[in-house]
C-alpha cells in the first residue's frame, strides 16, 4: 500500500449546496495528493434519489473551479477509473450485493415502515441488529421459498449486512490514532433497495474507493461511527490488503455556543457558509455565497485551510505551494475548530492588500460601472493603491475612493462645523494661487512648497490641511492630502477649492 500512488477522492451528494465544512475536506484531500504526487477525484454519490437537487452537481464543480482546488479525474474530468456518478454504476454493485447474499454475509429484509414502527414502539432503542433480526420478516426467518416468492412477486425489500455481536473493530485512524468500537453498537445497515435498485452509501462508497483504487479516505468526523463498518465490508469482500488509510477530521464549531456549523449561524450573524450563492429550486430561497460576498479564492482556501489544522510553525498567510509542501494529517485537532467568521474577514484583508493594484482594480470596474462612472483602468489603478490598507472587501472602495471619482456637493455638518475656520476661505484662496504656479503637480514637490508658504505666512499648518481635505473630499476622510492633489491633479484640486470657498463662505 505504501508503495502504491496515493489517490483521494472527494465524494459530495448532489443534495443542495456545498457545505464550507466539505469545501475544506475537499481542501485536505487535494492538500494530501499534491504533496505526495497523486490524484485527486471528484465522485458523485447520487444514490440517493428522493434527496436528489437539480443544479447541484454544476454548482459543486463550479465552486471549486473558484476556489482553484483543481480535481485530476471524476466527473466532468474523464479518468480511467469511471463513471464517476454512481447512479451510472447501478449494474457494478449489484455484483457484489450478489456476492454477500452468496456468501452468507447480508441477507433480504422484508419489514414495510409499519411494521418497523411497531418494533420501535414495543423495544426501546431499537436497532436491526444480531439480538433482534430473528423477530422481523427477513430471508433468515423465512423459508427459503417464502423469500424466493416474494421477490418473484415484486415484493419490496433491502438488503442489509448481517452482522455478528461483540467483536471488537479497530479503526486505525491517522488523525485519531487507534479507535476500538464493539459490533454490539453497529446495527444491520441497509445495503442495497429493490425499490430504485440503488445501493445505499455504505456499499456504493466501499465497492468505489476499492475499485477506483483510493489509497486514503479523508472525511468529516461525522462518519466515524460509519468506519467499523466500512472494515467489516473489506473484510467480506476479502479486500483487507487494498484497505485504505482513514483520517476522520474535526467538526467545523458555531462561532458562539456548541454545536456543529450551520445555516442558521450564518443567516443570523451574517456570513456565508456556502462558496456561492445558491437559489433553492424548490423554494427559491437564496442563500449567500463567499464569492457573491466578496470574498477572494485564495483568502477562503487560507482560512479553511487552518481550521482544525496546524503547519507546526506561527505562518498564517500561506500560497497554496506552500500549504500542499506543509501539509500534515498528523498535525490536524482531534477537538472541533471554531470557525471565526471574522479570522476570515481578516484573510480576506490580507489577500486584499498583497494583490497587485491593477488586479484589484479590474474587479473595482463592475462596482464603478454600477454608480455610472467611466474612468480609465490607470487611474482607478492609481486610486486603488491609496485606499486598499483601509478595506476588507473590493466592494467597500467606493466608499473609501467614490471622491476621486464624483466632486462633493454636499460638505460634512459636523466636519465644516470643526474644521472651517472664520479664516479658511481667504487662506484657501491663498493657497489655490500658490498650487496654480506648482509644476510638476507631484505628492513630494507639492507638499513641501505648500508647507514652506505655510510657515513663511505663519498659518497654521493643522487648520490648512483640514480644511483642504473638506474642499477636496467632503468630509474628514481619505489618504495623504497631497496623494490626493497629485491624484486628481491640478486643474481637479483648485476647481474643488473654489467650489468649497463659494459654498462655504
Amino acid at each position: 500500500m505504501s508503495q502504491q500512488k496515493v489517490r483521494v477522492r472527494f465524494a459530495p451528494s448532489p443534495t443542495g449546496p456545498l457545505h464550507i465544512g466539505g469545501v475544506r475536506t475537499a481542501l485536505y484531500n487535494y492538500l494530501l495528493a499534491k504533496q505526495k504526487g497523486g490524484d485527486f477525484i471528484l465522485r458523485i454519490e447520487d444514490t440517493d434519489s428522493q434527496r436528489f437537487v437539480p443544479g447541484a452537481e454544476e454548482y459543486i464543480i463550479e465552486s471549486f473551479q473558484w476556489l482553484g482546488i483543481q480535481f485530476d479525474e471524476g466527473v466532468s474530468f474523464g479518468g480511467n477509473y469511471g463513471p464517476y456518478r454512481q447512479s451510472e454504476r447501478k449494474e457494478i454493485y449489484k455484483k457484489y450485493v450478489e456476492q454477500l447474499l452468496n456468501a452468507g454475509l447480508a441477507y433480504y429484509a422484508f419489514d414495510t415502515p409499519e411494521e418497523l414502527e411497531a418494533k420501535r414502539t414495543e423495544i426501546a432503542n431499537f436497532q436491526y441488529d444480531a439480538s433482534t433480526r430473528m423477530q422481523m420478516r427477513n430471508s433468515l426467518t423465512l423459508p427459503e421459498e417464502e423469500t424466493e416468492k416474494l421477490i418473484a412477486n415484486g415484493e419490496k425489500y433491502v438488503v442489509r449486512i448481517k452482522i455478528e455481536s461483540n467483536e471488537n473493530i479497530c479503526v486505525n485512524d491517522l488523525i485519531r490514532g487507534e479507535v476500538v468500537i464493539n459490533s454490539s453498537v453497529l446495527d444491520d445497515k441497509v445495503l442495497f433497495k429493490s425499490a430504485d435498485q440503488l445501493p445505499t452509501y455504505h456499499l456504493a462508497n466501499i465497492v468505489d474507493d476499492h475499485l477506483m483504487e483510493i489509497t486514503h479516505v479523508i472525511r468529516g468526523e461525522e462518519w466515524l461511527p460509519s468506519a467499523p463498518l466500512h472494515i467489516l465490508l473489506y473484510r467480506y469482500f476479502g479486500w483487507t490488503d487494498t484497505m485504505p488509510q482513514f483520517a476522520h477530521l474535526p467538526l467545523l464549531l458555531k462561532p458562539e455556543g456548541n454545536g456543529k456549523l450551520s445555516k442558521r449561524d450564518g443567516d443570523r450573524l451574517g456570513f456565508p457558509v456556502f462558496p456561492l450563492k445558491w437559489k433553492d429550486p424548490k423554494t427559491g430561497e437564496i442563500s449567500s455565497g463567499y464569492r457573491e460576498s466578496g470574498y477572494l479564492p485564495e483568502a477562503v482556501v487560507n482560512f479553511l485551510a487552518l481550521l482544525g489544522w496546524s503547519p507546526g510553525n506561527d505562518q498564517e498567510i500561506m500560497s497554496m505551494d506552500e500549504m500542499i509542501r506543509l501539509f500534515n494529517l498528523t498535525h490536524c485537532s482531534k477537538s472541533g475548530a471554531k470557525f471565526d467568521y471574522e479570522k476570515g474577514k481578516w484573510f480576506n484583508h490580507q489577500y486584499l492588500v498583497k494583490k497587485d493594484d491593477k488586479e484589484i482594480a479590474l474587479l473595482f470596474m463592475p462596482v464603478l460601472q454600477e454608480h455610472q462612472i467611466n474612468a480609465d483602468i490607470a487611474y482607478v489603478e492609481k486610486v486603488v493603491g491609496l485606499v486598499k490598507e483601509r478595506v476588507t472587501f473590493v466592494k467597500e472602495l467606493w466608499e473609501q475612493a467614490s471622491f476621486f471619482f464624483v466632486a462633493p456637493t454636499q460638505y460634512d455638518e459636523k466636519v465644516v462645523k470643526k474644521r472651517w475656520k472664520d479664516d479658511s476661505a481667504a487662506q484657501l484662496a491663498e493657497l489655490a494661487e500658490v498650487l496654480k504656479s506648482r509644476e510638476p503637480f507631484d505628492v513630494h514637490g507639492t507638499e513641501d512648497v505648500v508647507k514652506a508658504w505655510i510657515e513663511a505666512k505663519g498659518y497654521h499648518l493643522g487648520n490648512i490641511m483640514n480644511a483642504t481635505r473638506l474642499a477636496l473630499v467632503g468630509e474628514s476622510k481619505g489618504p495623504h492630502i497631497f496623494d490626493i492633489t497629485a491624484t486628481l491633479g491640478k486643474e481637479e484640486t483648485i476647481k474643488r477649492i473654489h467650489q468649497a470657498i463659494n459654498k462655504l463662505g
